[in-house]
């Protein structure tokens, strides 16, 4: 299986989907307790709310394998990108409950973690960075919009309720002031979710390390509250929820593009 699928587009707006990988090597899974196996952490259905994004130009980079397997959105030597809080691994032992994601004894050695790096963050790593300079290369810029979700409650990782959207840009440092502006001015106009701007979630590891407005390249992180467009025990999308959410997220991505 590939690790990854990219589509190109012709604008300068790129989507990066890093946990909507579900895919877990079968000889992995044995190793993972029944409900890791359910993979319940994974950024449920962003790809089906992005998909829209087709229709602005934009590029769109989607992964296969869980973000058990390895998450894409940490830095490769695993130093943590919320020091002093609860967070979860480059190879996650344990899941946003606080459970375990293995079996006793049955964690992932250092040689592991290597290999699962070379075969699955890096591929993912290099086409970003390849697709980020053809689209600078095409426009003189490039905006990376990182697409996230996650439950609204969870406690191992933060207190009470999320709000529903959560901008992050690096406290500003990943975007222009003008960008983070608009964004900011798209939410304000909006009164069916709250939001907060770098918040609990300021931006992983590819939102700081991609994000270079100096460079020409501009990157913003979007973390949904699940509960607006899925439901949260069974996993299953709601179409007519996700709907309306959807035209809050295309009004954000066509802001990157004025």
């Amino acid at each position: 299986m590939e690790t990854y699928s990219l589509r190109s587009g012709t604008t300068p707006l790129f989507v990066s989907l890093p946990h909507d990988g579900t895919a877990v090597p079968d000889d992995l899974a044995m190793r993972m307790t029944g409900e890791a196996r359910r993979v319940p952490d994974t950024d449920w259905h962003v790809a089906r709310l992005y998909a829209f994004a087709r229709e602005l130009g934009a590029s769109i980079i989607v992964p296969e394998y869980s973000r058990y397997v390895v998450d894409l959105n940490r830095p490769p030597d695993d130093t943590s990108l919320y020091p002093g809080q609860n967070t979860t691994g480059l190879c996650p032992i344990v899941q946003f409950s606080g459970q375990p994601v293995y079996l006793p004894g049955q964690e992932p050695s250092h040689d592991e973690v290597v290999r699962r790096v070379e075969r699955y963050w890096r591929p993912y790593h290099a086409a970003l960075a390849a697709e980020i300079e053809r689209v600078k290369s095409m426009h003189g810029h490039a905006v990376l919009w990182e697409g996230h979700s996650i439950r609204s409650v969870v406690p191992f990782l933060f207190d009470g309720r999320l709000p529903d959207i959560n901008l992050g840009t690096s406290s500003g440092a990943s975007c222009s002031a003008g960008l983070q502006q608009r964004l900011t001015r798209v939410l304000e106009s909006q009164s069916d979710y709250s939001f907060i701007l770098n918040g609990r979630f300021k931006g992983g590891y590819i939102t700081r390390h991609y994000g270079r407005p100096a460079d020409g390249v501009q990157a913003v992180q979007l973390e949904l509250a699940q509960l607006n467009y899925m439901d949260e025990d069974s996993f299953a999308y709601a179409e007519g929820n996700a709907a309306t959410l959807q035209r809050v997220i295309r009004a954000l991505l066509e802001a990157c593009l004025n």
